[in-house]
């Protein structure tokens, strides 16, 4: 078993802010842990616009506060995110995050992020493994 809280894992290599600083994400469960899946809380800021694409991952998002904008780059449409509303990218959608309040989610994904995963030119996290 094993029991992990935000407190434990703030300043640690499991806190990571993005560069941009348009969001923070604490990761409690990574692959090392060996649950087969990741799972992230993290804090996305009002203001700030974030493109990504999980080329190599599912996501599933559930927004736990704040109001934002979610754009499906492939298809155009817009989505109004707001506490209790669960986005899944099972399709490896290029999408594009508009907070205008700060943002706060919880977000899994498969195959689970080892930690060490940067976004690339492309918003995309490349496939690591846990020994690579």
């Amino acid at each position: 078993m094993i029991i992990r809280s935000l407190t434990d894992i703030e300043g640690t290599d499991r806190d990571v802010t993005a560069e941009t600083g348009a969001w923070r994400s604490r990761r409690l469960v990574l692959a090392g842990d060996g649950a087969g899946f990741s799972v992230h809380e993290t804090v996305m800021y009002a203001g700030t616009t974030t493109s990504m694409w999980y080329a190599n991952h599912v996501e599933a998002v559930l927004c736990v506060e704040g109001e934002g904008e979610l754009t499906d780059e492939e298809t155009g449409e817009t989505h109004r995110i707001s506490p209790g509303t669960l986005y899944l990218l099972d399709g490896h959608e290029r999408h594009t995050m508009r907070p205008r309040t700060d943002l706060r989610f919880v977000c899994v994904f498969n195959p689970p992020v080892t930690g060490r995963e940067v976004h690339d030119d492309n918003g995309v996290y490349p496939l690591l493994t846990e020994g690579a």
